[in-house]
């Protein structure tokens, strides 16, 4: 691919990088965590064969582990104040060279915002090199009118300022080292854009220096193609890939047809260590946008099967039994799993566990059975699995778990109980090839930590509202467990009906949570609100902080029914908003609850559309005018409104 040069009329002699020239690096980093993720010490091991030194600045503290793994792959560490973003980052790194700055040919600055390098930096400095500029950026951003920042005059053309490399004429340069020592305080995002990546570029063509791009945009729409078209980057030789793709709000992605899955393919093509990326996502990114923006969604097929059987995972099944006449059923389904597995029962009281055993007597099972009388049913699945099976789950004797019960929710009536466990039991366990292509997903990805059916919408009005009364219960018990995974904003990614596959060390934060029956209660605490439906929320957020990965699964028959609803579902809903889902839903979330539709609440809509400062004051002149209305009538009404009391 051609570079872009940029071009002013007075321009400034230029050369290329000199043979034997010396590259210093300054690569910002930011974690919430203090931890740093993978993929950071292996771009910097990358960038080492290119690197002469190596300073890295972390904006905010880090942790000891943080510390010895940046320490490895850096001549110099630096934390400072997580004030001015990567931007006064870079300004820190470069304090931190000084006069040793005259030592270098040529200074990269780079943040952490991407993965890489997906295919090598060698070819890429390699063609730069021989480029006579000043100064070259990875990819670029077009020009923006009016400026979306401030709503008036421009957003200039730039090179974005996640990679910048600068060439010794013009950081020794009095106009370099009055740039950043004016460098204005930053204390937004948009300040960051607007006062230094939209103007960095523009006020040094404008002196004379020379600038170029590595990848220019690809077309001329006014996107961000470094987020937008991050796959056709790749196959153009970009190393690096933006992590935006993947946290990206999902109606946005898909306004634009942009498919992650595409990208992810493309990376994984290239030979990039998958698990690095997912890792990192999995530990910072909603939940269920990730599963949206990466497509981790799996239609296993029944046809054939990629699990390798030479390389057998050892599985546990454990599954509770509160209905014994669901037994037959449950071993059917688990007489799918391939080659070997162990089986543990629980069960609540003596009389079913006698029962349950009669009925495993007349089977040839593959492994070995075992029939468990849990302390309570207080907790029901949930407490029989976390804590009836603690020494199960921490034993190390097993690769891969799965966790079943004898559903049947009768309180939702026969045809939505029915689906309900079809649901569940289908997506999991339809057939000997499916299952197999379940625990294949194992095999293939080593930090893949669930896979669940998606969630039940047929029957259930969980669509919008799935964390009911729980989200409460789950931010304080997160908090308690050190899960630092940002929670779903509508709706948790979650195994509904508490069926999955699993990985024991994925959830070895609930398992060693030290639950007690008692924190269950009884029957009346199996509410949304009690512990048992707050479980039910947590085992995504609690895989993700231990860095793996939570994947979606159904099979092709649950899909054809499943999705031809939510298709119908939601053009009727899109049928009276005009333009774009994404449009639709920005609309929706400016309108804010529609409660029940009366007076009262659509002119809280109103105000909120179209005089969102004057809300409160709007609705308190209602209130008072209701008030007085209701007065008036019980005064004209004095004999009806005494009867109606």
């Amino acid at each position: 691919m051609k570079t872009a040069e940029l071009v002013t009329s007075h321009q400034r002699p230029s050369r290329p990088y000199p043979a034997g020239g010396r590259r210093a690096l300054v690569y910002v980093v930011y974690d919430t965590r203090g931890d740093v993720e993978a993929y950071i010490p292996y771009a910097l091991e990358k960038l080492r064969e290119h690197c002469d030194h190596i300073i890295v600045v972390v904006n905010g503290n880090l942790t000891d582990r943080g510390r010895r793994t940046l320490e490895t792959v850096s001549d110099i560490l630096s934390e400072r104040e997580n004030v001015g973003y990567d931007i006064w980052g870079y300004k820190h790194g470069l304090d931190l060279l000084g006069p040793r700055i005259a030592d270098f040919d040529e200074v990269v600055l780079a943040n952490d915002t991407w993965f890489g390098p997906v295919r090598p930096f060698g070819p890429l400095f390699e063609r730069m090199d021989k480029r006579p500029l000043h100064f070259w950026g990875m990819t670029d951003h077009l020009r923006v009118e009016p400026n979306p920042f401030t709503d008036s005059d421009y957003l200039a053309y730039h090179l974005q300022s996640y990679w910048m490399a600068v060439r010794k004429d013009m950081f020794l340069s009095p106009e370099w080292e009055q740039y950043w020592r004016e460098l204005p305080p930053l204390t937004t995002y948009a300040d960051a854009v607007a006062k230094h990546e939209a103007v960095f570029t523009e006020r040094f063509v404008e002196l004379g220096f020379s600038g170029e791009v590595a990848f220019p945009t690809l077309t001329d729409k006014i996107e961000n193609h470094a987020v937008l078209y991050a796959e056709q980057l790749l196959d153009a030789g970009c190393p690096t890939l933006k992590r935006r793709p993947f946290f990206q709000w999902p109606p946005f992605m898909d306004r634009l047809a942009v498919v992650g899955k595409w990208t992810l393919q493309a990376a994984e093509r290239y030979g990039y260590p998958m698990e690095l990326i997912y890792q990192d996502l999995a530990r910072n990114v909603e939940p269920r946008t990730l599963n949206a923006d990466a497509a981790l969604f799996d239609v296993l097929s029944d046809a054939d099967s990629t699990y390798d059987p030479e390389r057998a995972l050892r599985v546990v099944v454990l599954a509770h039994v509160f209905y014994v006449d669901m037994t037959e059923e449950i071993l059917e389904r688990v007489g799918f799993l391939p080659g070997s597995y162990d089986l543990v029962i629980t069960t609540p009281d003596e009389e079913r566990a006698t029962a349950i055993r009669r009925i495993l007597n007349e089977r040839s099972l593959p492994g070995a059975a075992e029939v468990r009388v849990v302390e309570s049913n207080n907790g029901r699945d949930q407490a029989a699995f976390y804590i009836g099976c603690r020494d199960i789950l921490t034993s190390g004797d097993y690769d891969v778990v799965l966790k079943v019960h004898s559903k049947k929710t009768p309180q939702d009536g026969f045809a939505v109980g029915r689906h309900f466990k079809r649901q569940q039991f289908e997506n999991l366990l339809h057939s000997a090839n499916y299952v197999a292509n379940a625990l294949a997903l194992f095999q293939r990805e080593p930090g893949l930590g669930l896979a669940f059916p998606p969630m039940v919408h047929l029957g259930h009005p969980t669509l919008g509202h799935a964390w009911w009364q729980n989200r409460p219960g789950v931010e304080e018990l997160a908090a308690g467990l050190g899960i630092a995974v940002p929670l779903d904003e509508v709706s948790p990614l979650a195994p509904y009906g508490s069926m999955f596959f699993a990985r024991p060390e994925a959830l070895a934060l609930l398992v060693d949570a030290g639950w007690t029956y008692e924190k269950f209660g009884g029957a009346e605490a199996y509410v949304d609100g009690g512990l048992a439906h707050v479980l039910e929320r947590l085992p995504v957020y609690a895989a993700g902080e231990r860095g793996f990965h939570s994947r979606t699964i159904a099979c092709a028959d649950y899909v054809a029914a499943s999705y031809t609803a939510l298709d119908y579902n939601v053009d009727q809903m899109s049928a009276t908003m005009p333009e774009s889902t994404m449009h639709q839903i920005e609309f929706l979330k400016r309108a804010g609850d529609f409660e029940y539709g009366t007076t009262r609440d659509f002119i809280g809509i109103y105000a909120r559309l179209h005089r969102p400062d004057e809300e409160v004051r709007l609705l308190s002149i209602y209130d008072r005018t209701e008030r007085v209305r209701s007065a008036f009538w019980r005064l004209r009404h004095p004999r009806t409104w005494f009867h109606r009391r």
